[in-house]
């Protein structure tokens, strides 16, 4: 499907240009103004994450009843696990914010959530795939399990003030149902609080994602399916990051930190595959989802 910004030759421009009329959507519907936000057809038609990840409703949910509420807590990177692997704000209202996860606060958080199951209730939120690695057990019990040895593991894993995002990633990452790219959602969400707030990596550290990876490779003209070794998939998304900065700053938008960045080539890598693939997104939109 052909649009505005599909017209637009330069890669990085266009990126840039999808990445602003998003923008202006979320500005619009901030401001309280009526639909239509947006003339483009995909946009209109279909569900896109923020250009920047802190304006996205789960997000916006777990930062202001968890994450800000118990930015002191130094278990704060416990309840963000938790947060992420179900990533769904009513599930995580049932569960109530999991810290302590001693025996007794567990399983009662375990039996509400066991309840709210067997009533035919959403438990996880499709944006993120949970995997079981195989084994024949419920993905409720399978998460379950993994958080229960996360906090047998907490003072272990508990960043610290000389952890970069990069050195937690590899330090959490090692933990059961961590891949990389769950693992750096963790860190996208603690790196706002103490200690991982004043990491000298803050504006760089990013990991890929299947997405993210198409989405790069569509930017910079490579088959959709080419490999990326992590570290050259960094490079190549701080060296879009630069490109793009400019562009943010002139058109007075925030400055994107490297997440925000890899976030935006996963939801452009969808909204490319729609003009250019005839693909369309699985979601269609709905304004409750912002």
């Amino acid at each position: 499907m052909e649009t505005e910004i599909s017209k637009i030759k330069d890669p990085v421009e266009r990126i840039f240009s999808f990445a602003f009329e998003r923008y202006q959507i979320f500005l619009m519907r901030q401001n309280g103004e009526p639909p239509p936000w947006t003339e483009d057809p995909i946009l209109a038609a279909y569900r896109f994450c923020n250009t920047y990840r802190e304006n996205d409703r789960v997000t916006i949910w777990i930062r202001e009843n968890w994450r800000e509420p118990h930015s002191e807590d130094p278990d704060l990177w416990f309840a963000m696990c938790v947060a992420r692997f179900f990533n769904e704000p009513d599930t995580l209202k049932v569960i109530g914010y999991p810290v302590p996860f001693d025996d007794t606060s567990s399983v009662r958080m375990a039996r509400q959530l066991h309840r709210y199951d067997a009533d035919g209730n959403k438990i996880f939120n499709a944006a993120y795939i949970i995997s079981t690695n195989g084994l024949s057990v419920k993905k409720v019990a399978y998460v379950w399990n993994n958080l229960q040895d996360l906090w047998k593991e907490r003072a272990r894993l508990r960043p610290k003030k000389d952890d970069t995002l990069n050195s937690y990633h590899m330090h959490l990452g090692q933990m059961q149902g961590f891949g990389s790219f769950m693992t750096a959602q963790v860190i996208a969400d603690l790196k706002y609080h103490r200690p991982l707030l004043n990491a000298s990596d803050w504006h760089t550290f990013a990991a890929s994602g299947p997405g993210s990876r198409r989405g790069l490779n569509y930017v910079l003209g490579r088959d959709r399916k080419s490999a990326w070794r992590e570290d050259d998939f960094r490079m190549a998304l701080l060296r879009l990051r630069d490109q793009l900065l400019p562009r943010f700053k002139a058109n007075q938008m925030p400055e994107p930190h490297a997440q925000d960045v890899q976030n935006l080539l996963c939801e452009y890598s969808k909204y490319h595959r729609a003009c250019f693939e005839d693909k369309r997104p699985k979601q269609n939109f709905k304004p409750r989802e912002d």
